[in-house]
């Protein structure tokens, strides 16, 4: 089996400007990868461009066997994308939530038949994503960090075989990141994740692979401790000269 995500050269543009300017990236199976890089460094880009909502335009880009300068909408059913922007109905339970996910991907005549009862993919979404004792709480009296689990848990539902998250950890609490991690790892039991994120004690207890990005490019890719250490980093981050550890964990 080939790799998840294969990315040769490839490039996309935002108003004309190389947003990605030549990204060379493979995915495997039940990976997860953690994406960090500056601001406009082509990190979100990246994302929307692999779940086929922004078009590569040059390069080679394969995505679940997927060519998405064939054919980039071919990958979104598979493909779960969480942004920065809720999904939340606040008013509608945790469960009524999933619930409305999941019917995106349930045939019309599978609705017209459904009995009532909690559905088996929601089911399995609350008890994956640790909420299924707040599954009749409405959503908007959850915490920041069990929103963010819930709009997971939305996802799931859709059974996306890549899953790609924008900062999910950004606002929780050290006790929510820990538990976030937890998931992300329990996720990919059955799925290959991608992850942007900043936080560097959570690379530094969570990170298997870290990919750091600068200017619409891979610039390094290897663990905690490798990217760190690589002078390619030191450079971006700090110039030449300058205290390196403290510095680059600060970004």
């Amino acid at each position: 089996m080939g790799p998840v995500v294969r990315l040769r050269s490839a490039v996309c543009l935002l108003d004309r400007f190389p947003a990605l300017a030549g990204v060379d990236l493979e995915v495997a199976a039940g990976e997860v990868v953690l994406l960090r890089g500056a601001n406009g460094a082509g990190k979100t880009t990246l994302l929307r461009a692999l779940a086929g909502l922004v078009p590569v335009v040059a390069g080679e880009a394969e995505v679940l066997g997927h060519d998405l300068r064939r054919d980039r909408r071919a990958v979104r059913p598979s493909v779960g994308l969480l942004g920065h922007g809720t999904g939340l109905y606040d008013d509608l339970t945790v469960a009524e939530n999933l619930d409305l996910a999941a019917a995106f991907r349930r045939p019309f005549l599978s609705l017209l038949r459904r009995s009532r009862g909690v559905d088996d993919r929601v089911a399995e979404a609350l008890a994956t994503v640790g909420l299924a004792g707040d599954a009749g709480k409405p959503a908007g009296i959850l915490s920041h960090g069990q929103k963010q689990w819930l709009e997971i848990g939305m996802l799931l539902v859709q059974d996306p075989k890549l899953l790609l998250l924008d900062e999910p950890v950004a606002g929780m609490s050290r006790e929510e990141r820990t538990r976030t991690g937890e998931l992300l790892h329990l996720i990919a039991q059955s799925r290959t994740v991608v992850v942007v994120e900043h936080d560097m004690e959570f690379l530094r207890r969570f990170a298997r692979c870290v990919t750091v990005m600068h200017e619409g490019k891979v610039l390094c890719e290897g663990s905690v401790a490798d990217v760190q250490a690589d002078p390619r980093v030191q450079e971006v981050y700090l110039g030449r000269s300058g205290d390196t550890r403290g510095r680059v964990e600060a970004h």
